[in-house]
Formats: structure tokens, sequence, C-alpha cells
């Protein structure tokens, strides 16, 4: 793909949807790194509802840790591997107040020694809480990167070098919201709706699905 049809597919991208972000509920840094750790291999619809529960009741470092591994379960148990999850975010507000007064840090680096946070986690926060033109590559970007060749690569780590190279850098801050939820709504994973899709005639799959008859 040449950089003239990458650039035009973030222009539509843009046009459509001028201020995107996450569907993760929050109010603060800290909401969001709780929510984002019990968001993997869950949607952010199951986050939320939890959320809507706990956070009125708990939503800092301290108020969380006192709650424990066990008073902190009966709200996320409807999230996929609660248990272990649990026990990160207890340990993770264990960290935050032991060793940053409670603040969620700003470095890649401090924050994937958090426990449940791995490089994908960090560069949300970062981008989403803190401003900065990280790219978080989950399965979403991942298959939208390869399938359409805005930025090819064998795994997530590469795909996520390739598109902070190659999407131009007035895009590069909402990237990852907008390639998310392309693949969250029209380049789904089984069937994209490329019938429905704003970047079909820009896009280099092939084999396009057509758009499916009534009653089907």
């Amino acid at each position: 793909m040449n950089t003239e049809k990458r650039r035009e597919i973030f222009t539509r991208f843009r046009a459509a949807n001028p201020h995107p972000t996450t569907e993760l509920e929050y109010t603060t840094p800290f909401e969001l790194l709780i929510a984002v750790i019990l968001s993997a291999q869950a949607t952010d619809v199951s986050v939320n509802k939890a959320m809507r529960k706990l956070f009125p009741i708990a939503n800092t470092p301290a108020q969380i840790y006192a709650l424990g591994v066990d008073g902190l379960i009966p709200y996320i148990q409807s999230i996929g591997l609660y248990r272990t999850k649990a026990r990160n975010v207890i340990e993770t507000c264990r960290i935050l107040l032991s060793l940053h007064n409670g603040d969620v840090p700003r470095s890649r680096e401090e924050l994937q020694a958090l426990p449940g946070v791995g490089r994908k986690t960090a560069n949300v926060i970062l981008n989403t809480a803190f401003g900065q033109a990280a790219i978080a590559v989950d399965t979403h970007i991942f298959r939208v990167s390869n399938r359409t060749g805005i930025a090819p690569g064998k795994n997530v780590d590469e795909v996520e070098r390739k598109l902070m190279k190659l999407v131009p850098e007035e895009f590069r801050m909402d990237a990852h919201h907008w390639l998310i939820l392309h693949g969250r709504y029209t380049c789904i994973a089984r069937t994209p709706q490329c019938w429905n899709c704003m970047i079909a005639d820009l896009c280099e799959y092939k084999p396009k699905t057509p758009k499916p008859a009534k009653g089907v």
C-alpha cells in the first residue's frame, strides 16, 4: 500500500469520527488502567457493566486495595479470568501505593512492571490517559492492518512498529481507536462488511464480500 492510499484511509476515518476514544468507561487514569487490565479476553461491554458497580464503591488504589482479592471478586466475577485478574489488580494497587504515591506511572517501562499490564495495555494508557502517540495492537488492529494492507506483519510487535512508521504523524494519536472500531464493527473477523466499508476502494483485501441478500 502506498503513502497516498494510507493517508486517504485515515483522512476518511477522521472525517467520519473526528474525536475517537475508547469504549471503556472511565474518569481517571487509574480507572482506565483497571478497566484495561480487566478487559483482556473480555468485552468492553462486560467490563463497563462491572465497573459501574465497582467504581462508585472503590475507584482509587487505596480503596480497591482495601477490598482485597476476596472483596474485589464479587464485583468482577462476571468477567472472564476474574480470579487471576483480581490478584493482578490488588497487586497493582499495592505497587502504585508503595512505589508511585498512588499515581499511575507515565512511562511504558513502569507500566509494564505492573501485574497484568503488557505492552498493549501500557500503550492504551499512554495514548488514552496521557496523550502519547502510542498504538496498542490488539486482535482487531492486527487483523485490519494485515487484511487491508495498511501495515502487514507476522506478529503484533511487527504491526505496531510498521504502524508507528507508516501512519502519517497527524493521524498517529487517534489511529489506535479508528482501527479498533473499524475492526470491531466493519472489518470483522469472519465476514468483513466490505459492502458497508468507507475504505473498500482503498483496501487491498481482494475477496471483497458482497452485500447479503435480504432475509439472509
